[in-house]
C-alpha cells in the first residue's frame, strides 16, 4: 500500500480523523497549562563501617554490617526501612509530603544511596530532602540499637551530597502532553481505517466480487505512489536501528524513543491500513512467533496491572508506561517479518541487508578498537538526545572496549553474536557462488574479527556457540578447513595485537576460580534482588520498573525478567527463546535443498546464542540487540512458512495412485516360441 493510498483513505474518513485529531490536541494544550511544574531535589549518602570491624567475626558483635563484608545488604535493609509504611508515617508528621524514593546509587555496586524527594513547591521540596537525610541517619542508628549493638561498633550514615537546589522537571509534563496527543492520533488513524474496512465490505458484497478500494484515475510517481513492501518497511528500520547510536532518542521518550523505534511503530500503522483494506494477507504457515508474541504481551500486561496495585513511584509509572511502547515495537517487527513479507526473494533481501549493514557496524567497532575512541559519541542528531547517561569509555586491561553504534560492548558483541549465522549462511549459499569471494566472506571476517576486540565474555561464549552449533553439520573437508581458519585467526590475533588472546583467557581463568571483581560484584546482586522474587513471585514489579536509577543493574535478563514479571515473565522469555530454536530445527527438518537446511542451522544457532548470553546481561534493555533478535524470530517464522508451503507443494505433485503391478510369468506354462517372420513384424 502507498503513501497516497494512506493519505487518500484518511481523507475520505476526515469526519474521524480531524476531529479526533483536534480534541487530542486540545487536550494536549489543556494538560500542559493546567499540570503544575514539578521539581525534584537529591541527595546521596554513604554507609561507612566501623573501625572496629577490623577485628575478626564475630567478636564485633554487628549483624547488620554483614559480617565485616560488603555493606551492600546493609544499604538494601535501609532502604527498606525507609520505604515502608512507617517511615513514611514519621516522615509525614514531620512535614514530608511529597513523594520521596530512596534507593542504591546508579552506576555504583557500594552502599551509596540516593534520596530523591519530587514535588510543586521548590522550598518545600529542599527543606524535605534535608529532613529524609537526617531521618536515614537516624534510622540506622534506631536498627543497631534494636540489634543491641555496641556504639563502638555502630554504621555510620554520611551526606556525602548534600540536599540539591530543586530542579524543574518539565520531561514529565512533556511526557503526558505527547502520550495524549500521540494517543489520540493513533486512535484517529485506526478508526479511519477500521471505517474504511468496514465500507469495502458492504461494497463488495453488493458487487459479488472484489473492488479496488482507491481506484486512482493517474498513478503518483516517486515515493508518494509507490507500493510499499515489508521489506521496504523494514529496510528503513534497519538504517535507522544500526547507523543512529541507540542511545540518542526523542526528548521524553527516553530509551525507548529512538527513531528507529519510533519509524517501526509507523511501520506496524502501515501494515495495519494494508490488513484493513485488504492489501495484505498474513502468511500462511507463519503463526508460531505471534502466537510466542501474544504469550509476550500476556506477561507484559499482566505485570502492568501488578505494578499498578502497588504503590509505585511515578518514575516506574512512566518506565512501565514505556514498556508498553517497547512491547509495541516488538510486535511491529515480528508482524511485518512474519506476516507481512509475502514473496521469498524479498525475505532473502532483508535478511542480506541485515548482514551487510552489521558488517558496517563491525566495521565501525574496529576504528573504535584502534583508535581508542568511541566514534558514537561524536554524533550529534538535532532533535535527539542521549538517554544514557554518563556514556564513557570502557577499558579492559590495555585495551579499549568498542561498542560502534551501540550503547554498550556488550551490546554490540551480543547482536554481532546473533547475526554471525547469517553471514556464515550466505557465504556458503550457492546462489552467490558468482560473487567474489570478498563479497561473501568480508561480513564473516568483519563481524566474527569484531567479536573478540569487545574483551567480553558474552563475545567470546556467542562466538563459540556458533561454533559448537554450525560446524558439526558441515562436510568434514569443510569443517577441518574451518577449524584450520579459526587457529589461524587466534595466531594472527596474537601478532597484530599482543596481549588480547591472553586478556581473554585470564578473564576466562578468573570466572572459574572466582577471583574475578565483576563476577563477584554480579553474586552480591543476585543475592541482593532475591527479597524482590519472593515479594512479588508471579507477575513482578512492572516490566521496565526494575531501573538502575532506583535499584541497581542485575547484568542478567531472567533475573531482571523475574524481578519484572515474575515467574509468568520467564515463561514468556523462554517462550521466545525456545520459538526461535523450534524454527531453525523445524527449517532445517523439512527443507529440500542444502542451502536451506544450512539456513535453518543458521536461525537455530542465532537462537541458542540469545538463549545462552542473554544470562550475561539484560539483552532485551538494549534497543539495538532486542530489534536484531525480534527481527531474526520473526524471519525465522517467514522462512518456516514458505518451507513448508515449499514442502506441502512438492507433496500434493507426487502421484497419489501407482499402477497395478504386473504379475510375474508362470514358469511351468508353456513357452510360445513364434515364427522368425513374426518377430520381424512385430
Amino acid at each position: 500500500m502507498s503513501l497516497s493510498q494512506i493519505f487518500a483513505v484518511l481523507c475520505r474518513r476526515w469526519y474521524l480523523m480531524v476531529p479526533i485529531t483536534l480534541l487530542s490536541l486540545f487536550a494536549g494544550l489543556y494538560l500542559n497549562r493546567t499540570v503544575p511544574v514539578s521539581y525534584q531535589s537529591q541527595s546521596s549518602v554513604a554507609l561507612l563501617d566501623s573501625r572496629a570491624v577490623a577485628k575478626l567475626a564475630p567478636t564485633f558483635g554487628n549483624p547488620i554490617s554483614n559480617a565485616g563484608g560488603s555493606l551492600v545488604v546493609t544499604a538494601d535493609v535501609l532502604i527498606r526501612t525507609l520505604a515502608s509504611t512507617d517511615a513514611a508515617r514519621d516522615l509525614h508528621s514531620r512535614g514530608v509530603d511529597d513523594p520521596y524514593t530512596v534507593a542504591f546509587a546508579a552506576n555504583t555496586a557500594g552502599p551509596l544511596l540516593t534520596l530523591t524527594v519530587t514535588g510543586t513547591d521548590r522550598d518545600k521540596v529542599l527543606a524535605e530532602t534535608t529532613t529524609i537525610t537526617d531521618f536515614a541517619g537516624e534510622q540506622l542508628q534506631a536498627l543497631q540499637a534494636q540489634a543491641k549493638v555496641s556504639p563502638a561498633y555502630y554504621i555510620q550514615a554520611a551526606p556525602i551530597v548534600l540536599p540539591q537546589v530543586p530542579v524543574s522537571q518539565l520531561k514529565s509534563r512533556y511526557q503526558q502532553v505527547m502520550g495524549v496527543i500521540i494517543l489520540g492520533t493513533a486512535t484517529a488513524f485506526t478508526l479511519s481505517f477500521v471505517t474504511e474496512s468496514a465500507a469495502l465490505t458492504r461494497r463488495r458484497r453488493r458487487a459479488g466480487a472484489d473492488i479496488d478500494p482507491w481506484p486512482a484515475k493517474k498513478v503518483p510517481r516517486g515515493l508518494w505512489g509507490r507500493q510499499l513492501d515489508a521489506t521496504a518497511v523494514l529496510t528503513g528500520y534497519l538504517a535507522l536501528a544500526l547507523f543512529i547510536p541507540s542511545d540518542l532518542a526523542l526528548p521524553g521518550l527516553g530509551g525507548v524513543g529512538t527513531p528507529a523505534n519510533v519509524f517501526a511503530l509507523l511501520g506496524l500503522f502501515w501494515y495495519l491500513a494494508a490488513w484493513l483494506t485488504g492489501r495484505i494477507r498474513p502468511a500462511p504457515g507463519t503463526r508460531l512467533p505471534r502466537v510466542a508474541m501474544c504469550v509476550l504481551a500476556a506477561a507484559i500486561l499482566l505485570s502492568y496491572v501488578a505494578d499498578a496495585t502497588r504503590s509505585s513511584t511515578h518514575k516506574e509509572v512512566l518506565a512501565a508506561d514505556r514498556g508498553l511502547i517497547g512491547l509495541l515495537v516488538w510486535v511491529s517487527l515480528v508482524v511485518l517479518v512474519s506476516a507481512g513479507i509475502q514473496d521469498r526473494a524479498r525475505l532473502d533481501v532483508l535478511l542480506r541487508r541485515v548482514v551487510v549493514m552489521g558488517a558496517v557496524v563491525a566495521a565501525i567497532g574496529y576504528y573504535d578498537f584502534f583508535t581508542a575512541t568511541n566514534i558514537a559519541d561524536k554524533i550529534r542528531i538535532p532533535g535527539l538526545s542521549s538517554s544514557v547517561a554518563q556514556i564513557t569509555t570502557l577499558d579492559r586491561g590495555s585495551f579499549t572496549r568498542p561498542r560502534s553504534t551501540t550503547a554498550q560492548p556488550l551490546e554490540f558483541g551480543g547482536m554481532l553474536a546473533i547475526l554471525v549465522p547469517f553471514a556464515i549462511q550466505q557465504a556458503f549459499d550457492p546462489v552467490r557462488r558468482h560473487l567474489s569471494a570478498l563479497r561473501r566472506w568480508a561480513p564473516v571476517a568483519l563481524m566474527g574479527g569484531a567479536l573478540p576486540l569487545t574483551v567480553s565474555r558474552t563475545s567470546i561464549i556467542g562466538a563459540l556457540l556458533v561454533a559448537v552449533i554450525m560446524m558439526p553439520r558441515w562436510k568434514p573437508q569443510r569443517r577441518w578447513t574451518a577449524i584450520g581458519l579459526l587457529i589461524g585467526a587466534i595466531g594472527c590475533f596474537k601478532v597484530i595485537i599482543p596481549g588480547l588472546i591472553g586478556t581473554i583467557t585470564t578473564l576466562f581463568a578468573t570466572f572459574l576460580n572466582n577471583s574475578d571483581s565483576s563476577t563477584q560484584a554480579r553474586t552480591v546482586k543476585y543475592s541482593a534482588i532475591v527479597p524482590y522474587l519472593t515479594e512479588r513471585p508471579w507477575f513482578g514489579r512492572g516490566f521496565g520498573t526494575f531501573m538502575p536509577d532506583l535499584y541497581f543493574f542485575t547484568d542478567n535478563q531472567y533475573m531482571l525478567t523475574l524481578a519484572e514479571m515474575g515467574a509468568v515473565g520467564l515463561v514468556a522469555l523462554l517462550t521466545l527463546f525456545i520459538t526461535g530454536i523450534h524454527q531453525g530445527g523445524a527449517i532445517r527438518r523439512l527443507a529440500r535443498t542444502e542451502s536451506d537446511r544450512e539456513l535453518g542451522q543458521a536461525f537455530f544457532a542465532s537462537a541458542v546464542v540469545a538463549l545462552v548470553i542473554s544470562a550475561t546481561f539484560d539483552a532485551l534493555g538494549f534497543a539495538m540487540f532486542a530489534g536484531m533478535f525480534f527481527l531474526t524470530l520473526g524471519a525465522g517464522g517467514s522462512y518456516l512458512g514458505f518451507i513448508r508451503r515449499d514442502a506441502a507443494a512438492g507433496a500434493a505433485k507426487a502421484p497419489t495412485t501407482t499402477a497395478p503391478p504386473v504379475p510375474a510369468p508362470r514358469t511351468d506354462a508353456p513357452v510360445r516360441r513364434e515364427a522368425p517372420s513374426q518377430l520381424v513384424e512385430s
